[in-house]
């Protein structure tokens, strides 16, 4: 659990700090397998997420039902909504499986903010929206690549048919910065900061609800209902914020993969 006070009577509220995000390491501790609380959750979530599907898809049937029937209509929904949307449906299903995988894995790990005696996202700390993103676009450079070649990709992907020669001279730069050094580093920080921010909103809420309840003096108790009823109008709040930066991250995977094929109509 996160300590928001400390344990002496009477010390008051204390605000989360970023020292919630690097706890201490409990497992293997000094080595390169060093795992502290943070790493013990992301394992969970994925072992979790694996052996949802595993038993899911063991033995499907025609008409699915049960556990079977869930998971495919999780998978119907990234299928149809984000990867037939964005790339049709030949395509849609060749790379299915990473935007499914980074959908289900940002979601499933976003949602361990709000989990009781979890309460926090690992993806608030920028290692796993990193690995992410650089799935991502490791994907978008090799599906380029092997479309178009290396050079054919960079000058599709970087010069912008019908422009004056000289404009080219400002507009590759910056096409070049925006499309091959900017996109994973937006889609790393765009996650993680929602993350960061949700739980640090949270943490605040309700340490101020403990602290109005049973730390402090006299009429500031009134404060506690207020300080509660905005933490659990957030929670639900934070579930919106969790599915919709699943939903995104996922999109824009899709649609840099679809930039990436049709390069040459840039």
């Amino acid at each position: 659990m996160i300590t928001v006070f400390t344990a002496e009577s009477g010390s008051g509220f204390h605000a989360p700090t970023l020292d919630d995000f690097f706890p201490p390491q409990v497992l293997f501790e000094g080595t390169w397998f060093a795992l502290d609380r943070l790493m013990i959750i992301r394992l969970g979530v994925v072992v979790l997420l694996a052996l949802f599907f595993f038993f899911a898809m063991r033995g499907r049937k025609l008409i699915p039902t049960g556990v079977q029937n869930v998971a495919e209509s999780m998978l119907d929904f990234v299928r149809v909504q984000i990867a037939e949307e964005i790339l049709g449906k030949e395509n849609g299903r060749k790379y299915l499986a990473i935007i499914a995988t980074i959908f289900f894995a940002t979601i499933f790990l976003n949602l361990t903010s709000i989990i009781p005696f979890l309460n926090i996202s690992s993806n608030a700390r920028i290692g796993f929206p990193m690995t992410m993103a650089a799935v991502a676009y490791v994907t978008y450079l090799w599906v380029g690549f092997r479309k178009y070649g290396f050079f054919g990709f960079i000058k599709a992907s970087t010069v912008l048919p019908d422009v004056p020669l000289p404009i080219h001279f400002l507009l590759i730069p910056i096409e070049f910065i925006s499309t091959f050094i900017l996109r994973p580093f937006t889609l790393t920080v765009r996650l993680m900061a929602n993350m960061l921010a949700g739980h640090i909103m949270l943490v605040l809420f309700f340490a101020a609800t403990q602290f109005f309840f049973f730390e402090a003096k006299n009429w500031m108790i009134v404060f506690g209902p207020f300080a509660l009823l905005v933490g659990v109008a957030f929670t639900f709040f934070e579930l919106l914020v969790i599915a919709l930066q699943a939903y995104i991250f996922a999109l824009l995977t899709a649609v840099y993969i679809d930039q990436s094929i049709h390069a040459d109509s840039h």
